[in-house]
């Protein structure tokens, strides 16, 4: 589902936040990706989201080379993807259920349909009941599983999900690992990074990066 082959990324001669990186994550997977603030981790999962491309090597998701990706194609790719950022960046002029209907409304569905889908993702991660109100009104842990259902209300093949739990507290945190395992169990490939050393060790597949290289869990 995403390959890195001999993936480099070069900002400029003094910033190289990638280098030489080859892995793979199959259909299906959950991984983790751990290593140091700066190590090189967002850089990876802007690569994915065809936000940043790669300076040598090729990067493939689900068999597309994003290096090839022409601006047109880039929505199609996004589609695909559930973006959870460790800030949410919900719109707090808005209630719960209308951030959550958005990616659906800026694609052309119908209202009524987005309404329903979007009930839906928020009751998987347990925030219906929250439906009418605003981002401001909820914790942090709240608001990050409304970000978890804004990301998979399009019903992504794959969920990117960076620090989703960091200056949360260990019950909220829980609580978004869950929803994202949810989703993992029923298919969705996911990749969350985390600094979180309990969820790290008990994970089957820790990808280690440091300094932009990757010095474990590639294979």
């Amino acid at each position: 589902m995403i390959e890195f082959q001999s993936v480099s990324k070069h900002y400029s001669a003094d910033a190289v936040a990638l280098r030489d990186v080859s892995l793979s994550i199959a259909k299906g997977e959950l991984a983790y990706l751990a290593g140091p603030s700066g190590a090189g981790k967002s850089t990876l999962f802007k690569m994915i989201a065809a936000i940043e491309r790669p300076t040598s090597g090729k990067v493939l998701v689900n068999g597309q080379d994003i290096g090839k990706l022409g601006h047109a194609g880039v929505p199609f790719l996004r589609r695909k993807l559930g973006l959870v950022l460790q800030d949410q960046r919900l719109l707090t002029d808005r209630t719960v259920l209308a951030n959550t209907m958005l990616p659906l409304l800026v694609t052309g569905a119908p209202r009524r349909e987005a309404e329903q889908r979007a009930r839906a993702a928020l009751e998987k991660v347990g925030m219906l009941e929250r439906a009418k109100a605003m981002p401001l009104e909820l914790s942090g842990g709240e608001q990050q599983r409304v970000a978890i259902a804004r990301a998979i209300v399009n019903r992504p093949q794959i969920i990117l999900a960076d620090e989703p739990t960091a200056n949360l507290d260990r019950a909220s945190a829980d609580k978004v690992l869950d929803a994202l395992r949810a989703f993992n169990a029923v298919g969705v490939t996911c990749l969350i990074s985390t600094h979180d050393e309990q969820v790290l060790q008990s994970a089957r597949r820790v990808i280690h990066i440091e300094n932009g290289q990757l010095v474990g869990g590639a294979a």
